[in-house]
């Protein structure tokens, strides 16, 4: 280390200030180590809801790590600008020697990134990234004919065979927080100040920042061993719900795969699972840029002439097709940003395969509303409904929405938590209320069709449709990448 030298760690989805590898570096590396966030205006003048609770969450993330870098004897410099240039600005004042940032995969961070890098590089200043919200990266599982792999099963299992303590241990930032440095206290943007408006967050059972990500986290132990047997049930509190603190990086991706894979209780392993198909997605997604512009894996599938009716979709985004499960689930999206993983499966296979709606319509309303939204898992999940994806669902295998609630929402409580119109309804009943002779729909004052949408198609009807829009696809010769 030289007698003094200034560095500059530029937060973006890792909000915390432990087990984190830039921080980490920065600090071993330097002896003054300012720290930085920015609200960039390029991502935030691009949300269409001023009232968006991704960055309401954020922002209370933020504050909270601003204060823990405070009471160390550092701060955090929070800005409201454009990032690509902020961050040269902010380095150069600083007389930072270099920028240390974690590594972002989506195709528009990877071209910011590289625009920063070169500012950067024409002040002298050096840019360093490293590895932090994934387990592995891009090119460190392939195959033996060092290939990306396009499967997930063979994946995970040379990702588990070279899963040790080495990628799991934490950065003991710890050992050299001296080197935090303080700057001038300045106050935050405010929300408002950023044209943004107070969303339900508050009001949600969803703490946010670390110490809502520690309280999650410990919740979730005490329960990951059933996590197997609970995670589909979307009325049982069988998830981590901890996917947005995953995408914000307030908790450390290490120490919860180190959880789980100590454990060796089925609940732990499956949950193991979920986070190494989150690092496949992003493996996908750096050796197939192309899916985030729209395109289908399976090209074969990328022009399906899908009749997109505007009618469904509508329906479909304000959680009145007629079928309950489908609605419950969308009302939940709409209400808390939220969504059970069971159900973002039943609802994108309803949209393509019975509305037979184009994927990348879903995809778009889902990457709006969703709190947890991340463009790996969000694409890699709806190609897989979709059957466009890799290893994705076989396209003839198609969801009925009426089984699937019967199966995973045997006592329609999910269902009456967002549909209230069907509260009265026997659990019988509830999975399909179009059934119900008159004279019942009339004693329990539901008339379906007046106080509850009709179903907006037939799944049968619908069914043989997608199929044949996929058998006709399939058969086509698909053209070569």
């Amino acid at each position: 280390m030289t007698t003094s030298s200034y560095a500059l760690v530029w937060f973006r989805r890792d909000l915390r200030d432990f087990d984190h590898a830039a921080l980490y570096h920065a600090l071993k590396a330097h002896t003054h180590v300012y720290c930085a966030f920015v609200f960039d205006t390029d991502i935030l003048d691009a949300l269409p809801d001023r009232a968006d609770r991704r960055v309401e969450f954020i922002w209370e993330s933020v504050r909270e790590l601003q204060q823990a870098l405070r009471s160390q004897g550092g701060d955090l410099i929070v800005l409201h600008a454009c990032a690509k240039e902020a961050i040269p600005a902010l380095a150069v004042k600083l007389k930072a020697n270099a920028v240390y940032s974690n590594r972002d995969y989506e195709p528009d961070a990877v071209a910011r990134d590289a625009k920063v890098a070169a500012k950067l590089a024409s002040h002298d200043i050096a840019f360093h990234q490293y590895k932090d919200q994934v387990i592995f990266e891009q090119d460190e599982v392939l195959t033996q004919a060092g290939k990306p792999y396009g499967v997930f099963t063979p994946y995970k299992n040379a990702h588990l065979k070279k899963l040790n303590d080495f990628y799991l241990q934490a950065y003991p930032v710890d050992r050299y927080r001296q080197h935090l440095a303080a700057s001038d206290k300045t106050e935050m943007p405010t929300l408002e100040s950023m044209g943004f408006a107070r969303t339900n967050l508050a009001e949600m059972k969803l703490p946010t920042g670390m110490s809502g990500g520690q309280q999650l986290f410990a919740e979730f132990q005490e329960r990951m061993a059933r996590y197997k047997d609970a995670r589909d049930f979307p009325a049982v509190k069988g998830p981590s719900y901890l996917s947005v603190h995953l995408r914000f990086g307030t908790v450390s991706i290490r120490h919860l795969a180190r959880t789980a894979w100590q454990q060796h209780n089925a609940g732990a392993e499956t949950w193991l699972n979920e986070l190494i198909w989150r690092d496949f997605y992003f493996q996908v997604l750096h050796h197939h840029p192309q899916v985030a512009a729209g395109r289908a894996f399976k090209l074969e599938f990328d022009a399906i002439a899908f009749p997109n009716q505007q009618a469904l979709f509508d329906a479909w985004c304000e959680g009145r097709t007629g079928y309950p499960l489908v609605d419950a689930a969308m009302r939940q999206l709409n209400q808390t940003g939220y969504m059970h993983n069971r159900l973002r499966m039943v609802t994108a296979s309803f949209l393509v395969k019975d509305l037979l709606i184009d994927w990348r319509w879903g995809e778009r309303y889902f990457a709006e509303r969703l709190i947890d939204f991340d463009l790996a898992a969000n694409n890699g999940g709806w190609q897989w409904a979709a059957s466009t994806g890799c290893d994705a669902q076989p396209w003839f295998r198609i969801f009925n929405p009426v089984t699937q609630s019967e199966k995973f929402d045997a006592q329609g409580k999910f269902i009456r938590k967002y549909v209230p119109e069907l509260a009265a309804c026997h659990e019988k009943e509830i999975h399909a209320p179009w059934l119900m002779p008159p004279l019942r729909q009339q004693s329990l004052g539901l008339v379906i069709g007046k106080d509850y949408p009709a179903p907006v198609v037939e799944h049968s009807v619908q069914r043989e449709k997608a199929l044949s829009l996929y058998k006709n696809a399939s058969a086509t010769q698909a053209p070569e990448r």
